[in-house]
């Protein structure tokens, strides 16, 4: 098992104010010492510097773009972030011998029908490439944190707090949700494992309905639907799917020696084969070339069925 307790604690964030907030509440809390580097996981130089002035030996890899909607408006920006970023960490943390790499996937790379979700999906994939007995790297796939940037509650709760309505995609839309603590013990879990290539995933409950949600915490705060405050349905949004999954069809779990999470076992994708294709989506992306970054994806994650937003992209006049 390793051990919690760093002697040092690294920031990166390419998020001014996120950042900010996070050295403040590590400052207020006096634990320990900590480095707060505004940069970027695609800034080569900056990496070689802090793996060669800060040497750390276990890296929690959460730096991803996740809103769905947003993000099928913005394929490659994603991409560039989420896919390529991680291909560069991976290599970078590799080159150093980093002993521990964790990245945080999520259910949205099982058949992706997001730009989003096909991007971790890569980004899984570039770690299972990377991974060597001298650098472990595993990702975890998790499902809605519920309290987190982008999470339904706090969505949620400013609507209840407004007189509504809350909105609610689908009345059948289900999800998978944690907590921040269930997240974090998951988190430190996955981290302590000695395998070393892994995807993995944590057992849980069944999904939930985003409808049942809603009542639920219309509920809590002393109110009644629809007398006090009305649900809407909006629809799906693009990229969206009504219920999501952990593992594929292709794939199939086995235990771990860690009794929460299991290891997903599925067809590996030759070295090969993502080294050349990850050049061609690192390529297509400086160049704008958005039909020949779809095309990789589609190629490395076949499973992968693209939105009519994202084919209105690649295709104006269909949109």
């Amino acid at each position: 098992m390793c051990s919690h307790d760093g002697r040092q604690l690294i920031l990166l964030d390419h998020s001014e104010q996120n950042l900010y907030e996070i050295s403040m509440r590590l400052t207020a809390l006096r634990r320990g010492w900590y480095a707060a580097i505004l940069g970027d996981i695609l800034d080569g130089a900056l990496l070689e510097e802090i793996f060669e002035r800060h040497r750390p030996d276990t890296i929690y890899h959460a730096a991803a773009f996740k809103h769905v909607p947003l993000m099928e408006s913005n394929p490659l920006a994603v991409v560039r972030n989420n896919a390529i970023g991680t291909w560069e960490l991976a290599k970078s943390a590799a080159r150093f011998g980093v002993e521990r790499l964790l990245m945080i996937s999520t259910d949205k790379a099982v058949n992706p029908r997001s730009v989003m979700g096909a991007s971790k999906r890569v980004a899984e994939l570039a770690l299972l490439r990377m991974s060597n007995s001298k650098t472990r790297m595993n990702a975890v796939r998790l499902g809605n944190v519920l309290g987190s940037q982008g999470s339904v509650a706090p969505l949620f709760q400013l609507q209840i707090a407004q007189g509504g309505p809350v909105t609610v995609t689908h009345p059948e839309a289900r999800r998978y949700f944690l907590t921040l603590g269930e997240t974090v013990e998951i988190i430190l879990a996955a981290i302590s494992l000695n395998e070393s290539g892994c995807i993995l995933v944590p057992k849980m409950s069944a999904p939930v309905k985003i409808l049942d949600l809603a009542k639920r915490m219309i509920e809590e705060a002393g109110l009644q639907t629809p007398r006090d405050v009305s649900i809407a349905f909006t629809g799906l949004r693009p990229g969206d799917k009504l219920e999501e999954e952990l593992v594929s069809a292709q794939e199939s779990l086995a235990p771990t020696s860690e009794e929460r999470l299991r290891r997903v076992q599925g067809v590996p994708t030759g070295a090969e084969k993502l080294d050349s294709a990850m050049g061609r989506i690192a390529a297509g992306v400086i160049e704008r070339n958005l039909t020949a970054v779809i095309d990789e994806l589609g190629k490395l994650v076949p499973e992968y069925q693209p939105s009519e937003v994202l084919l209105g992209l690649l295709n104006p006049s269909l949109a």
